[in-house]
């Protein structure tokens, strides 16, 4: 690939500034078994080629799926023909600075390769899942799934970068769904679809995995006869994989600069943040330490570049509670005229780079969870994301949970079904007055995360301690 892209590069004729080809091969695959019975075994493979071409400070950018000289030569003739169109009109001139030179590689951590495992082997671990989850005849429900994905990555440009990356992930899903009468409950592993990592096939056996999914089956069912979640204000502990949540949709994406600058303000809204909070705006408490942090192991939106080549680093978006910089790509950094971080990300061969979140992660406290609940009288501890809303400007926002505890005199009593929680976003992080220690940090993530005209649907990680908010209206489903 690299002979073949290197010798188009310098064979495409056009004036242009500067010239860059991204190359993309996918493969997926994946299972799906409900009921202990199989729906699904599919496989995908698409593999195509981006260019993008700078003329008169404009960018253009066109896709093909033939490799060929002459599509290439086409497809960019065409995104020429549209950045010299739109450089009349242009709002901030780009420069060949935006798509710095780069050399490297990079390649998931993995132990045994995504085929290591056959697609009958696959099939009889989700059946057993399935069976494993019935642990009643109330559970009416069981479903699991698989999703394996090996994606290659290459990308050159005139001034002389050449970059490879392959990305292995696997990311695995589990729940049940219980009844009893009109009263309905679901638990899942950590919630849909929430184990999402960088590695290769020995994430599908996970450690006590047999011991979890018995669990979480059991957890279904006790559910059905659990009191509703109180409705007041009180202390609010929230465990790592509902943290996920509340960090990617409260400081992920009011964070996405084109957000910011107004790009996404037709179709996904924009932000209560503005362009001059950045170094000023206190968003949480001194506790909150966010970093943009692409280097994890594992995580799974890990890598050493983003798509246009810039070089990705582990950087604070906020530090102790206040915010340093945006979720902004070259191009965004330049034209808001404030720091970003190698951000700028497509999810396939046919859609250009945007602005999109990586591995964003609130950065581990000090304290053990007994430690956190043990001097709160009253408090509700909630695990696993079940439903979100929050308002266009990513201001107020409203969460519901799987599974709820009763904190009482600083021990988790009494299941709670039905949990939720709401705020702003200043108030919310403001109210953070504990933070969990390494031990209870944990990461997770989504393939899902969607965003961009035409839409992206791309992969994103989050890693959280356990933590507690003071003073927090949470809610039941209960008159």
């Amino acid at each position: 690939m690299w002979s073949k892209l290197t010798n188009i590069i310098a064979s495409l004729n056009i004036p242009a500034d500067w010239i860059g080809i991204r190359a993309v091969k996918e493969n997926n695959y994946n299972c799906y078994v409900r009921d202990a019975l199989p729906q699904t075994n599919g496989k995908s493979s698409t593999i195509g080629v981006m260019l993008e071409v700078l003329v008169n400070g404009c960018l253009g950018y066109a896709a093909t799926n033939s490799l060929d000289l002459a599509s290439l030569q086409a497809a960019a003739e065409k995104a020429y023909k549209q950045a010299l169109a739109a450089s009349e009109w242009w709002i901030y001139p780009f420069s060949a600075k935006e798509r710095p030179k780069v050399v490297g590689e990079y390649i998931s951590p993995f132990l045994k390769p995504l085929d290591a495992l056959s697609a009958r082997e696959i099939n009889d671990i989700l059946i057993r899942i399935c069976k494993t989850l019935k642990v009643d005849d109330k559970i009416v429900q069981t479903t699991a799934t698989t999703t394996t994905t090996e994606k290659e990555t290459w990308f050159v440009s005139s001034n002389g970068s050449e970059v490879y990356q392959k990305i292995l992930s696997l990311g695995t899903h589990y729940g049940a769904t219980a009844q009893d009468g009109a009263i309905v409950q679901q638990r899942s592993n950590n919630g849909w679809q929430a184990h999402c990592y960088q590695g290769g096939m020995e994430l599908l056996r996970e450690e006590e995995l047999w011991q979890r999914v018995q669990k979480i089956g059991e957890q279904a069912v006790e559910l059905l006869t659990a009191d509703e979640c109180p409705s007041t204000r009180t202390n609010l502990v929230l465990a790592p994989d509902q943290m996920m949540l509340q960090i990617h949709e409260s400081v992920g994406h009011p964070l996405e600069i084109d957000r910011i600058l107004g790009d996404e303000r037709n179709y996904a809204g924009g932000s209560f943040v503005s362009k001059s909070d950045f170094g000023n705006l206190v968003y949480g408490s001194e506790l909150m330490n966010i970093t943009f942090d692409p280097t994890v192991p594992g995580e799974f939106a890990s890598y050493n570049f983003d798509d246009t080549g810039a070089v990705a680093t582990r950087e604070y978006l906020i530090k102790e509670g206040v915010l340093q910089r945006g979720v902004g790509s070259l191009e965004s950094q330049a034209r808001a005229n404030v720091p970003g971080v190698a951000c700028a990300r497509a999810c396939s061969w046919n859609r250009p780079a945007i602005d999109r979140m990586a591995n964003l992660n609130l950065e581990p406290g000090n304290a053990s969870f007994d430690e956190i609940i043990a001097d709160i009288e009253h408090g509700v501890y909630m695990e696993s994301n079940r439903s979100w809303s929050i308002d266009d400007q990513r201001y107020k926002f409203q969460f519901g949970c799987e599974y709820a505890k009763l904190i009482e005199n600083g021990k988790l009593t009494k299941t709670l079904r039905n949990p939720n929680y709401r705020a702003t976003t200043p108030e919310f992080w403001h109210s953070l007055i504990k933070l969990g220690n390494s031990s209870n940090w944990q990461m997770y993530g989504t393939a899902y995360c969607g965003k961009g005209e035409p839409n992206q649907a791309i992969s994103v990680g989050h890693g959280s301690p356990i933590c507690l908010f003071a003073n927090v209206e949470v809610f039941g489903g209960g008159a």
